[in-house]
């Protein structure tokens, strides 16, 4: 048999929870409501609007979903000028190459 800590009846008796006061349960709530009233006076105005708006399910997944289609149509348009260029200048070095003669002010109007 192992012989008893010194330590242990201190731990017996800080286990023991004392019994909690009777107006305990009604002081939280009041500081819930308290808390909740006073992040109601801070937040309001447009900032308040905006973070309605988005606390929507529905509303932050449209959202998030046109931004990424934004970005997709950005793309598709950055692309879509690249590839005109491109083309643009194709045809010019197409034409210079099957008539060399041809004055390079002639091939820059051409589209």
């Amino acid at each position: 048999m192992s012989p008893r800590d010194p330590l242990d009846p201190l731990l017996d008796h800080w286990s023991e929870t004392p019994a909690p006061s009777s107006g305990l349960a009604s002081e939280v709530w009041r500081r819930i409501a308290q808390s909740e009233q006073d992040i109601a006076v801070v937040k309001t105005g447009f900032w308040a609007g905006i973070e309605a708006w988005f606390s929507r399910p529905p509303f932050a997944a449209m959202f998030v979903a046109s931004c990424a289609l934004l970005g997709l149509f950005l793309a598709e348009l950055r692309l879509n000028h690249e590839q005109r260029e491109r083309n643009t200048q194709l045809a010019r070095s197409y034409l210079q190459l099957i008539d060399p003669l041809l004055k390079s002010e002639q091939v820059a109007r051409l589209p």
